[in-house]
């Protein structure tokens, strides 16, 4: 006979209820009588044909497309009952046992198979009833479980990474038990536990129960944080990857799966992290006293090995928290010193863009950005004081430009948007013009030479945009320059000589420069239209001269500009060299046509600018000497005596004393030679005597000797009616700041006519505001105007208040 337990256990496909029929009956709904046999009728033969039969002998309806209820009867007592109250009570034991063994650390006394467990789990859970038990039981089998692992755990010998080894696999083997009971006892998860909803899952409770016991307790959660504090520690500190790090992606893993990771691991090693910086940034900078370049270099490095341990271990999250803390910790209290000191060591744009990023990840480009403007203005200020390399003042200002702008291109760029800073680019701007104002009118002298130099100097091979280029890095610089109108009065005079002397490489470049200028800086430079004006009519008015004199007349190689005084920057000479009769009398010819020509204009000459060529004849052939009007005047003499003084010089030509000594330093002490003095020297006394030099030899046929100008090159700036004339002398500073007199006295009085009434302060202001496109006044240079306007009755002080301007009708 079949067993009634294996019946009801066995699986929804086995023919349980065909080999046990004779306790199976029909339930009528509508009667309550016991139940009875019926015979197999002898047509049927099979238990379905027999339920037909019957069905049909009764006359009942029956639905046979839906489900037929079944009912066994006879269980809760009597024989039958006890004997399944026996058979589940040995199955509760039995999985008593195994949930036991299981839950014991190497145990192999389980007593049944993987089956049997899970076949006495459905037979306790879905048969017997008895889930409950059976929850209650594995809770406490849970609890002593975890018990022991913990005790284990503390007991054990092991330290450092080794025991985190050893936890590891202790979570490892407890993850893996949890998971097969799991698999186990899926009917008391799924008949009993979802039933109950206030009962955690088999998973919950023994994980829950691991969380409190396990991660809860002080010893076992420092032995955990020492153990990653000197992992970390031995990484760091011998710079390579430690035998045991798989040891700690595994519990990194663990910890993620008991929701302790954030608790016990992040917040501990970046807490660790920030202690350990900390230390190696005093070590490194107050003790060992690193450069900033070499501490640069180690910030780099210490970040990327923390970000690539970081990667290789812990969560994405974690690892931008890793290096936050250790960037801010090397850099904490270090920022100033950092930043003053990266400008001064890391010449190069890769450290830079290195320094700028580690500044970036701390907050810290503010103090970068004003760093990097102090060291701009401190490098300018000192290449314009600087008054031994003047000549090199505007090239070595133009290379610390470009090195700056570089920096700004690839270094200091916006991660986000991919362009320059907008603070550094300021900053840029700002330092130079204060570098500039360490040494007025200086840097603007200087900048309208260097682009003189390239107008004459012109293309040279390279590529017209390259020379553009050249001319628009000067003037970039000019753009830093309060002295707009130091600018202007150089190059206005550099401007006329390259014309005047035809010394301009390319009248186009002349002209188009003339036209930036006034576009985009400047509109008083509309001046260079008018002089190209002069040039243009003075050649035709040579070409109609020439046309009407006899071609043997020596005027056929005089060459005359005429010019305005109030286009080009030069006064009028007093006194200037007597020229020899027969050069007298063609600029005499000249005069008399240019004046039937033109009546009533007034012709004023000036021979500083003339330049004359000179046959001499010496021991090693002719030459064709190009030489400057006065030192033809002075050879010319030498054509009647061999020797002759310097009075008698003098006397002869009737040139400015100081002119002459430079005109005679520049034949008989420079490097060409074609006079010689005695006594020997380079300097020139009144009572030195010259002489022809017939030994002098040059390997060209034509020989340019250059003029030697004075010592310190000023202008005045002059705007009266007349011809042209230059003069360098050492008072055209004074002479600029006379001009400037000038415009504050006229900017003033027009401001007082329009508002009537200001208090010293808003006219201070406004009289700043006016003249600033020309120059930028001293504040104590605006008082004394005022107070020279005052004075003259322009302006008068109110009687009350004596701070404030009433405008004088």
């Amino acid at each position: 006979m079949t067993d009634v337990i294996s019946l009801l256990t066995f699986s929804d496909t086995s023919k349980a209820f065909t080999a046990y029929r004779s306790t199976v009956v029909d339930v009528d709904n509508q009667s309550a009588s016991h139940p009875r046999k019926t015979p197999r009728l002898d047509a049927d033969s099979d238990s379905g044909s027999a339920s037909r039969s019957r069905d049909s002998v009764k006359g009942k309806n029956v639905d046979r497309g839906g489900p037929v209820r079944i009912q066994v009867r006879g269980f809760s007592g009597g024989i039958v009952g006890s004997a399944l109250n026996k058979v589940s009570d040995n199955l509760f034991v039995r999985l008593s046992r195994s949930i036991r063994a299981l839950l014991e650390k190497g145990s192999n006394e389980l007593s049944t198979t993987y089956e049997g467990v899970y076949t006495a789990c459905r037979g306790v859970v879905c048969v017997a009833g008895r889930g409950e038990g059976l929850y209650e039981m594995l809770k406490a089998e849970i609890h002593r479980c975890v018990n022991r692992l913990a005790e284990e755990l503390e007991k054990t010998n092991k330290e450092g990474v080794e025991w985190i080894g050893h936890f590891v696999e202790t979570c490892a083997w407890f993850e893996g038990q949890v998971a097969l009971l799991e698999s186990l006892l899926t009917y008391l998860d799924r008949a009993y536990v979802l039933k109950n909803p206030s009962l955690p899952s088999i998973h919950d409770l023994a994980f829950t129960r691991f969380r409190e016991r396990i991660f809860s307790g002080y010893f076992i959660v420092e032995k955990l944080q020492k153990g990653i504090s000197t992992w970390v520690t031995w990484e760091r500190n011998e710079g390579q990857v430690h035998i045991h790090r798989p040891f700690l992606k595994e519990l990194v893993s663990h910890l993620i799966t008991h929701h302790v990771y954030d608790a016990i691991f992040e917040r501990h090693f970046v807490e660790q992290t920030r202690e350990y910086f900390s230390k190696e940034s005093y070590q490194m900078v107050e003790v060992e006293k690193a450069k900033a370049k070499v501490f640069l270099a180690h910030c780099n490095q210490r970040t990327n090995e923390e970000q690539g341990r970081a990667r290789d271990v812990m969560l994405d999250g974690t690892i931008a928290l890793v290096k936050d803390a250790a960037i801010r910790a090397l850099f904490e209290g270090r920022l100033e010193w950092m930043a003053k000191e990266v400008f001064m060591e890391c010449k190069g744009t890769a450290d830079l863009k290195k320094a700028y990023a580690l500044f970036s990840s701390v907050d810290g480009l503010p103090v970068l950005c004003r760093e990097f403007k102090a060291y701009v203005q401190k490098t300018v200020q000192d290449l314009v004081k600087d008054a031994s390399k003047d000549d090199e003042m505007v090239n070595r200002l133009l290379e610390f430009k470009s090195f700056a702008d570089t920096t700004l291109k690839e270094a200091f760029l916006d991660p986000s948007t991919k362009q320059n800073n907008q603070d550094f680019s300021y900053g840029l701007i700002d330092a130079f013009t204060k570098g500039f104002k360490a040494r007025r009118n200086k840097p603007a002298e200087q900048i309208a030479k260097h682009v003189d130099r390239l107008m004459r100097h012109g293309q040279r091979g390279i590529s017209d945009a390259a020379f553009e280029a050249l001319l628009d890095a000067a003037l970039a610089l000019y753009r830093f320059t309060d002295d707009k109108d130091v600018f202007r009065t150089f190059y206005h005079r550099a401007l006329a000589k390259r014309l005047l002397l035809e010394r301009s490489a390319s009248d186009d470049f002349e002209k188009a420069m003339l036209k930036k200028l006034k576009e985009k800086y400047d509109p008083e430079f509309g001046m260079g239209d008018h002089m190209f004006n002069d040039l243009a009519l003075s050649r035709d008015i040579m070409q109609e001269y020439h046309a009407r004199i006899r071609d043997d007349s020596s005027a056929k190689k005089l060459s005359v500009m005429v010019l305005q005084r109030s286009v080009w920057p030069f006064l009028a000479r007093k006194k200037d060299v007597d020229l020899p009769s027969s050069m007298q009398a063609d600029l005499n010819h000249y005069t008399t046509f240019y004046k039937i020509k033109h009546q009533g204009h007034k012709l004023d000459w000036d021979h500083s600018l003339g330049t004359a060529t000179v046959k001499a004849r010496f021991a090693a052939g002719p030459k064709d000497l190009t030489v400057s009007l006065y030192q033809a005047v002075v050879l010319l003499l030498f054509n009647k005596e061999t020797e002759i003084g310097y009075r008698y010089i003098l006397e002869e030509t009737r040139m400015d004393d100081g002119e002459l000594k430079r005109t005679l330093q520049s034949l008989a002490c420079a490097n060409k030679k074609v006079l010689k003095k005695r006594p020997a020297g380079k300097d020139v006394n009144d009572n030195d005597v010259f002489y022809f030099n017939p030994e002098f030899t040059d390997p060209r046929a034509k020989v340019h000797i250059n003029s030697i100008q004075a010592k310190e090159t000023r202008i005045y700036i002059s705007y009266s009616v007349g011809c042209l004339v230059g003069r360098g002398n050492q008072r055209t500073q004074s002479h600029i700041e006379g001009d400037r007199k000038h415009y504050l006295d006229a900017a003033i009085v027009r401001i007082m006519k329009a508002k009537k009434e200001l208090s010293h302060e808003q006219l201070k202001n406004e009289t700043i505001d006016a003249v600033k496109s020309h120059f930028v006044p001293d504040v104590s240079v605006i008082k004394q105007r005022i107070d020279g306007l005052v004075e003259q009755e322009y302006l008068r002080r109110d009687e009350e208040d004596r701070n404030l301007y009433i405008y004088v009708a």
